[in-house]
């Protein structure tokens, strides 16, 4: 799995996560129960993660839609 985004930002999440959907790419939103522990505050970064195949292309499709990546390592 590759990390592709962290943000607090929910917008951000749905809209990135639908972007992928849309050209056939799986994502997986990791820490999405964190609220739990923070009281719903939104102080926890959720991740999105997709496969280490599909991670090129979902970060072309990021850029072309203006929503910033996490660094590749």
């Amino acid at each position: 799995m590759h990390e592709l985004i962290k943000t607090t930002d929910p917008t951000t999440v749905s809209a990135a996560t639908a972007y992928l959907k849309a050209e056939g790419i799986e994502a997986f939103v990791f820490d999405v129960h964190m609220s739990v522990l923070e009281g719903s505050i939104g102080i926890f970064p959720r991740r999105i993660m997709v496969a280490d195949d599909d991670a090129a292309r979902a970060r072309e499709i990021m850029r072309l839609v203006e929503i910033d990546t996490v660094e590749e390592r």
